[in-house]
C-alpha cells in the first residue's frame, strides 16, 4: 500500500509539471531612445554612470518582477547618441540581442520619441521593411535589410501588450498627468529607428510566443511618446503601463507557487500517511 500511495503522489506531481506551462523570467525589458524616453527610464537602470541614484527595478513594487532599461545619451543633442541602443540600425540590434540572451525577458516594452504635443501613442503593428530612413553613420541602413531573413519583406508583426488597458489606465490618470493616449490602429512606426527596435521587439515575442519555450515572452510591443511629454509625467506613465503590462503577464502565467504548494500538500499527505 505505502508504494503504491508513493506511485500515486509521484503521478500527481507530475501531472501538476506537465500541465504548467514552461519556464520563463520574471524579467520586463525597457528601451528608449531620444528624450523624453531615455530619462523616463532612467530609475530602472542598473548601469550607475546613468542611474546614479540607484537601481529602482528590483522586484518593482513588491510585484514579482525585476525591470531592466536600456537607453542611450545625447551630450550633443538628438543625434546617434552614445552608448547602450545608439540610434543606429546595427548598435540597436547588436544591442538588443546581447540583452535578450542576458534577460530572456517575459515582457518587453520599446519606446521612441514621437510627434510633438503630450501623446502617449501604442503602435499596433510595424514591418520587416528592405528600405529604411538613413541613419547617421555608414553603413545607413540595416545589415542585412531587411532584418528579419525568415519572412517576406514587408511582413507585420502585431503588437501583444494590453494595448486598451494601457490607454486607458494612462488616460484615467488625469489627477497625476495630462496625457493623451491612443492606440495606433491604422499606421506603422515610421520607417526609421523606432519601427527598428519596436520589430525586434515583436519577432523576439513571435520567436519566444510558445507557452512551452524555455524562454517564454509573454508581451511584447511599442510605444511613442510626443516629444512635449515632461520626463516625470513620462516616468509616470511608463509605470502607469507597466502594472498594466504585469496585470496582464500574471493573468496568463501560472502561479509561481501552484506546483509547489501542490507538492507540499501532498508531501504533508504522504507524512501523515506513514504515521498511520
Amino acid at each position: 500500500m505505502a508504494r503504491g500511495f508513493r506511485i500515486y503522489i509521484t503521478t500527481l506531481v507530475l501531472s501538476a509539471a506537465s500541465t504548467a506551462h514552461g519556464d520563463f523570467t520574471r524579467n520586463i525589458m525597457l528601451t528608449g531612445y531620444w528624450p523624453p524616453t531615455n530619462n523616463m527610464l532612467r530609475h530602472f537602470s542598473t548601469n550607475p554612470a546613468q542611474n546614479p541614484d540607484g537601481w529602482e527595478g528590483l522586484n518593482w513594487e513588491g510585484r514579482g518582477y525585476d525591470i531592466y532599461s536600456y537607453f542611450p545619451e545625447f551630450p550633443q543633442g538628438l543625434g546617434q547618441g552614445e552608448g547602450d541602443f545608439e540610434v543606429d540600425y546595427q548598435d540597436t540590434s547588436e544591442d538588443f540581442w546581447r540583452v535578450v540572451d542576458e534577460i530572456h525577458p517575459v515582457a518587453i516594452m520599446t519606446f521612441g520619441r514621437g510627434s510633438p504635443g503630450r501623446l502617449w501613442e501604442v503602435e499596433w503593428r510595424q514591418r520587416n521593411l528592405d528600405q529604411w530612413g538613413n541613419d547617421y553613420e555608414p553603413p545607413y541602413q540595416p545589415t542585412p535589410s531587411p532584418p528579419d531573413p525568415n519572412v517576406p519583406t514587408d511582413y507585420i508583426r502585431y503588437s501583444s501588450l494590453p494595448m486598451e488597458s494601457i490607454v486607458d489606465a494612462v488616460n484615467a490618470a488625469y489627477d497625476e498627468i495630462t496625457l493623451d493616449a491612443f492606440i495606433d490602429e491604422t499606421g506603422f512606426c515610421g520607417g526609421f529607428l523606432c519601427e527598428y527596435i519596436a520589430y525586434h521587439g515583436t519577432w523576439y515575442h513571435d520567436l519566444h510566443s510558445d507557452p512551452n519555450d524555455p524562454y517564454w515572452n509573454v508581451a511584447a510591443g511599442h510605444i511613442h511618446v510626443g516629444s512635449d511629454v515632461h520626463k516625470w509625467a513620462g516616468r509616470i506613465a511608463t509605470e502607469i503601463s507597466l502594472r498594466e503590462v504585469i496585470s496582464y503577464v500574471d493573468s496568463v502565467v501560472p502561479e509561481p507557487s501552484s506546483v509547489v504548494l501542490l507538492a507540499a500538500v501532498v508531501a504533508f499527505c504522504a507524512r501523515r500517511r506513514r504515521r498511520t
